[in-house]
């Protein structure tokens, strides 16, 4: 059996062969230097090749001696944080109800107050660049460079957590603030740094303090902060973060918590860390009043994004039929009253407490400009300002695109609608939204087109995670970790419930599925999709990544996070098992 994590492993000890005993020798020294500090209970892995620069910079002994000291003042509430989750869910599930608003947080909703003031350099966030993995340098440069308010700098959604991707991104936030990365405007001048650690079910393998792997948002905060912190601080650009993945009041209460006693540890003023919390799941809607209070000092707000919070209705309700997602492609936007509802009680309850609500992310590309590419470039552009036009219209501040030269246009459209900064004075105050807004499903069906193209995505993001990369282009648009999180989720419901399809009245079942994952991995669809897929180590790769596709949609129990299983807890299967049928024989035989 292969995990992903051991395939990343061996293929880091391929490329670290030549140059092993140099790069030992970092980590040699590293561990020589914590001995003498009295630090006997922290390990560091090795660094990669090419990797040495940014382990000498960032694992510097005082920099790990101080992650050491985050992680065993945080670690076992990190555990308490998702053990909670675990039992949230199994309460919803044996007990059928369906959750509320809590009595017990009502003086919370209904008293008046306000976080503290938002910072001077994000009283204006119109347009921020979202999916912007630092470790990918050239997207990170030209990010720099652009005339977005702000940058997304992705750790999570839109990253693969590979050690060298952890150390080159993490570098290059450091030389970006530190004015050492060539061709970008000074820190003060360049988009501000919206810092995106990995969300708390996620960890860090290469790092272990009293012998247990850290958790992945410690680790990358810790080491953001160290490092950063006091220079953002200096020229009003930070420290700014965006937290994931939250469920609850008590996890925003836990990110405070580690926010202050940072701020205290490195010498920084209460309340210069500043955290916009996306609310990407069903539970954390019914809080919203309540993770801002937890975060008050450091809050910034919220956003809304589509994908993570529509399949966190499949991970908390999936067993009730009640809750059959449709064709998420063909029913499910931001029109649809439960999403509408949610982004509604989003903007009233920000501008409630005096802070930003921001909306979700245009992942749509534009095409190339050309004279034969005219009509679509202009047909695509205007698609997304239509968009954002209602987004707008409904009182958000601001929002994120992911192609770059989206900036200006959307830029252009927030003048064109508000010569506001924000839109704090628009308090929505007619807006009533109830439990039922909220879990109302949207009506719809299941169709074939649907079902191939969540397919696609999620087998193609497998295939992405196991070269390296956290998201990749498909049909027109980014396809991230949110998009594989409700494909494979609607695909494993489907299959649950046999739900039927609007072409032809069949139900959908497992071997529907494997007959379209099969065509999936045919090279008249690869050859045209993903035109990295080349050699036999390539397609290999793709076989891969399907086999660990049907894995995850056939699981009795819904795995939690695609991310996390694929980080933590899943296995190959080996090639004389029931999924031998992913065998190149197999496809050719099909085709």
């Amino acid at each position: 059996m292969e995990s992903f994590l051991n395939t990343q492993r061996k293929m880091s000890a391929a490329e670290i062969q030549p140059k092993s005993c140099s790069l030992k020798g970092e980590s040699f020294y590293l561990h020589q230097e914590l001995r003498k500090m009295g630090i006997s209970n922290t390990e560091v892995a090795d660094p990669l090749v090419n990797c040495e620069e940014a382990y000498r910079t960032l694992l510097t002994p005082k920099a790990v001696q101080f992650l050491s000291e985050l992680v065993q003042e945080f670690d076992e509430k990190v555990t308490q944080v998702l053990q909670a989750r675990e039992w949230r869910k199994l309460e919803l599930k044996q007990s059928d109800t369906l959750p509320d608003f809590d009595p017990s947080t009502a003086h919370i909703r209904q008293s008046s107050w306000t976080v503290s003031p938002v910072p001077r350099r994000l009283q204006c966030r119109h347009v921020d660049l979202g999916d912007v993995s630092p470790s990918n340098t050239s997207h990170f440069v030209a990010a720099l460079k652009s005339s977005a308010q702000g940058i997304q700098t992705d750790f999570d959604d839109g990253h693969c957590p590979t050690w060298t991707n952890q150390l080159q991104g993490l570098h290059n936030v450091y030389r970006a603030v530190h004015n050492t990365l060539p061709g970008v405007p000074n820190i003060q001048d360049a988009p501000v740094l919206m810092l995106r650690p990995r969300a708390w079910n996620m960890v860090e393998h290469n790092l272990m303090v009293n012998g247990k792997e850290v958790p992945g948002p410690l680790f990358d905060f810790g080491l953001l902060m160290f490092h950063n912190a006091s220079i953002l601080l200096e020229k009003e650009s930070g420290p700014f973060f965006y937290l994931s993945k939250l469920e609850s009041s008590k996890e925003a209460a836990l990110w405070d918590a580690v926010f202050s006693w940072t701020e205290k540890k490195l010498k920084l003023p209460h309340g210069c860390v500043k955290a916009c919390v996306l609310i990407e799941n069903v539970l954390a809607s019914f809080e919203m009043h309540e993770i801002l209070y937890a975060l008050k000092d450091h809050s910034l707000g919220l956003n809304c994004g589509i994908w993570d919070y529509s399949a966190s209705f499949i991970n908390k309700f999936g067993h009730r039929r009640d809750f059959l997602l449709p064709d998420r492609n063909k029913y499910v936007s931001m029109d649809r009253h439960f999403l509408k509802s949610y982004m509604d009680l989003v903007v009233q309850t920000c501008h409630q407490r005096g802070c930003h609500a921001t909306g979700g992310m245009a992942a749509l590309l534009l095409p190339k400009m050309s004279t034969e590419n005219y009509s679509k470039y202009q047909e695509i552009q205007d698609k997304v300002l239509r968009a954002k036009q209602k987004e707008i219209e409904a009182g958000v501040d601001g929002f994120m695109v992911y192609d770059v030269r989206l900036v200006q246009p959307s830029q252009q459209l927030w003048k064109r609608l508000t010569s506001s900064e924000n839109q704090y004075s628009k308090l929505r105050s007619e807006v009533k939204v109830t439990n039922k807004d909220l879990l109302l499903m949207p009506s719809g069906g299941v169709t074939h087109d649907g079902l191939r193209h969540n397919i696609a995505v999620g087998i193609l993001f497998i295939e992405a995670w196991l070269r390296g990369v956290g998201h990749y282009y498909f049909k027109g648009a980014v396809e991230d970790s949110a998009t594989a999180e409700i494909s494979r989720s609607q695909i494993w419901q489907w299959i649950r419930f046999g739900a039927v399809l609007e072409d032809n009245g069949k139900p959908v079942t497992m071997a529907m599925v494997k007959s379209l994952i099969l065509e999936t991995v045919q090279e008249r669809f690869w050859s045209k999709e993903t035109r990295h897929i080349v050699t036999d180590k390539d397609r290999q790769r793709l076989l891969s990544a399907a086999q660990m596709f049907q894995e995850i949609i056939s699981k009795l129990d819904f795995p939690e996070f695609i991310t996390t299983y694929l980080n933590l807890d899943h296995t190959f299967l080996k090639s004389q098992s029931a999924f031998s049928f992913l065998s190149m024989s197999a496809v050719e035989s099909h085709l």
